[in-house]
């Protein structure tokens, strides 16, 4: 598939504001009330990743994950509509999160994603805060991922290179 470069429907991002003070800053990573209707959070992981290191692609049949990129580090975020029935299928995104430009960006199930760290030697941090429990209920269900990032063909070229 050759995946054009535009908005994604479903994709949301929301910027988020830092409060800074002497103290240091407070971040309201999500709110139920800034989140699409019928969408309800049911965990919570922070990850660090690594610079110039990468996660992904991959993509979830029934998760919609809701991640927050406030810092440290500095991500850009690359994102395939894979889901046939969409508007926008065959389509691509690319948009560039963090500490520079805190923001919160949910992803829909069929909705490809994967994220690089680019800054140069700091760790960047990613809270998730998707609507299902990893592995299910006590971790006793399979787990709801289709990963990509060992396909040998060209599909995510603009990812990996």
């Amino acid at each position: 598939m050759d995946f054009k470069n535009r908005t994604i429907d479903g994709i949301h991002v929301h910027p988020l504001v830092k409060h800074v003070d002497e103290r240091g800053f407070l971040v309201e990573t999500f709110r139920s009330d800034t989140l699409p209707d019928g969408l309800t959070p049911v965990m919570s992981y922070v990850s660090y990743t690594e610079p110039q290191t990468a996660r992904g692609p991959h993509e979830h049949k029934n998760q919609t994950d809701i991640f927050a990129f406030l810092g440290p580090g500095n991500f850009k975020v690359f994102l395939w509509d894979n889901r046939r029935q969409s508007p926008t299928h065959g389509k691509k995104m690319v948009i560039f999160v963090g500490a520079d430009s805190p923001a919160m960006v949910i992803v829909p199930p069929g909705v490809v994603h994967a994220y690089r760290n680019i800054s140069k030697t700091e760790r960047g941090v990613v809270i998730n805060y998707p609507d299902q429990l990893y592995a299910g209920p006590k971790k006793q269900k399979p787990v709801d991922e289709i990963r990509h990032e060992d396909k040998q063909d060209a599909f995510f070229q603009d990812f990996v290179g």
